[in-house]
């Protein structure tokens, strides 16, 4: 019998990425993403034994926080990329910083994944930073799955919980889910969408079928106070919220709510299974010149994250590619849209946190890593050859800035290939005055700047120390009128930088200065936000 044909790659490609589910992780610190994140990969399959944040004695370090510095402190400081398979559904999972000070980090991270888990601490709802990345989401229309966490402790009302998330983020919310009990009273949770009840005495809350709130099988399953409360609960519940609407969750308008305890391993099997039927699989980008659909034959794919040094061993720096259509293979060369130039991907890799194996092919919704020597950046796409870039992988105006200072100047030559290098990876912004001055390093938070000195001294041997500087604030600087930017830089020579991509970049030493310069020079425009491939005004 003659064996079936090979389908075509645009129809493979479609099939593949309808399997994926790329979602990142957005939280306030200490809300327990990291821990969820551990035991998400465990359900997976992917680990053994899940870490603990601030784990003691030979207990192992989370696999997600990988870097000296993320288990020092018990923080995530960088994007970690982690694929699983489960039920033939494969998971891109990309852990993000949840310090505010990395919220750039975070920002670029969200453009490549299709949907978000948001963790909420039971006992403190919607904190700062849980807000603050929530509203980078919603500007990208991202959807949206809330898990609340620590339900095993004592913690505020759900249903306050639930008010608290429509009122603060305009969302409307569908719960997945209803507790039975609370903090040391926790039994399980009821669920909504596909009627069952899930213990918390079981392995991971075994979903148990059931026929709904009147079926007698709850009344052996659950005493009778507890089987009241939450009858009477779910009812008000399934009354009070809307059903859950796929096409309002697509579009960032509504948030299924699920309960657990990531410590506990409880309702985190529910959550993973909650993402692969609710969560999309990759959908159409825009690039700038047209929409590119994931089901295209030719490949599409943009760069979102620089990161150097995940084997120290090696000196390595990885570009991770957010595959957007048709199939990557091991060997391909790819169109750099930027520079115009072919680069080889001999060897692509999947990765599990800083573990790695080679992907002998990758398909829409895959993050892989390219290894590269500075040739790929933030922000560059690369295609078969089509002269496309997709957008929406900014820098944004720094909230710090700091001199760069060497105490041993025979190490300079060896600080600006570490800076150069930190900053292709976006860790910090690195400015360079037009008179010669040493660099200047900008920062939206200065726990980056705790990094920074840590890794130069770790990775690079480079002890450097960071002064105050006497600017606030920075914009960069263009115009159709070359002489007018010419007689700008002349006068205020002092004043004015180059960005890692040779930009101009004005420095103000307070926000009066910043308006005045956009008083008297009309002609320039003076932006907050630099893309890859264009700048948008303050």
């Amino acid at each position: 019998m003659d064996s079936l044909p090979n389908p075509p790659v645009a129809s493979q490609a479609a099939t593949e990425a309808a399997r994926r589910r790329s979602f990142a992780i957005i939280a306030h610190p200490d809300a327990g993403k990291t821990t969820l994140t551990e035991k998400l990969l465990l359900k997976g399959g992917a680990i053994q034994l899940a870490g603990h944040v601030r784990a003691k004695g030979n207990r192992r370090a989370t696999r997600s926080d990988w870097m000296s510095i993320e288990q020092d402190r018990g923080i995530s400081v960088a994007t970690s990329v982690m694929t699983f398979e489960r039920d033939d559904l494969i998971f891109n999972l990309l852990d993000t910083p949840g310090h505010e000070d990395f919220s750039e980090d975070t920002y670029r991270t969200l453009t490549a994944v299709d949907a978000a888990v948001m963790v909420l601490d039971a006992a403190k709802g919607i904190e700062a930073q849980t807000l603050k990345l929530f509203e980078v989401c919603r500007l990208r229309d991202i959807p949206i799955i809330t898990f609340i966490n620590k339900m095993d402790r004592e913690g505020r009302d759900p249903l306050e919980l639930l008010d608290e998330i429509e009122k603060t983020l305009a969302l409307d919310v569908s719960p997945a889910a209803w507790p039975i009990g609370a903090g040391r009273d926790l039994l399980g949770v009821y669920d909504l969408l596909s009627p069952a009840v899930r213990l918390l005495d079981t392995q991971d809350g075994s979903h148990i079928p059931v026929e709904g709130l009147d079926d007698p099988a709850l009344d052996r399953m659950i005493p009778a106070d507890r089987l009241a409360e939450l009858r009477e609960q779910a009812d008000l519940v399934q009354g009070g919220y809307p059903e859950f609407d796929e096409a309002a969750f697509l579009q960032g308008s509504m948030t299924p709510v699920f309960f657990g305890s990531a410590l506990r391993d409880f309702g985190v099997g529910h959550l993973l299974d909650g993402l692969g039927r609710l969560a999309p699989p990759p959908r159409p980008r825009p690039a700038d010149a047209r929409i590119v659909s994931p089901g295209e034959d030719k490949l599409t794919g943009f760069v979102f994250k620089v990161q150097a040094n995940m084997d120290p061993n090696h000196r390595d720096r990885v570009a991770f590619l957010r595959v957007c259509s048709g199939r990557l293979e091991k060997g391909a060369r790819l169109l750099q849209v930027r520079t115009g130039k072919q680069v080889p991907v001999n060897a692509p890799l999947f990765f599990f946190a800083k573990d790695r194996q080679v992907a002998e092919e990758a398909w829409p919704g895959d993050v892989v890593g390219i290894a590269n020597h500075g040739i790929l950046r933030i922000g560059d796409t690369l295609t078969e050859g089509e002269p496309i870039n997709f957008r929406g992988v900014p820098s944004f105006a720094p909230e710090h800035l700091r001199r760069v200072r060497l105490d041993d100047p025979m190490l300079a030559k060896k600080l600006n290939k570490a800076l150069e290098q930190l900053a292709d990876e976006g860790v910090v912004q690195i400015f360079r005055p037009l008179d010669g001055s040493p660099p200047v390093i900008g920062v939206v938070g200065l726990l980056q700047v705790d990094v920074l000195q840590s890794r130069l001294k770790v990775e690079y041997g480079v002890p450097a120390g960071f002064d105050q500087t006497q600017w606030e604030y920075l914009r960069w600087v263009t115009s159709d009128d070359r002489a007018a930017l010419e007689r700008f830089s002349q006068f205020n020579r002092s004043e004015l930088a180059h960005d890692h991509d040779g930009e101009l970049v004005a420095l103000f030493a307070s926000d009066w200065r910043r308006k005045r310069a956009e008083d008297e020079w009309k002609m320039l425009s003076f932006h907050a936000l630099r893309e890859q491939h264009s700048l948008s005004a303050s």
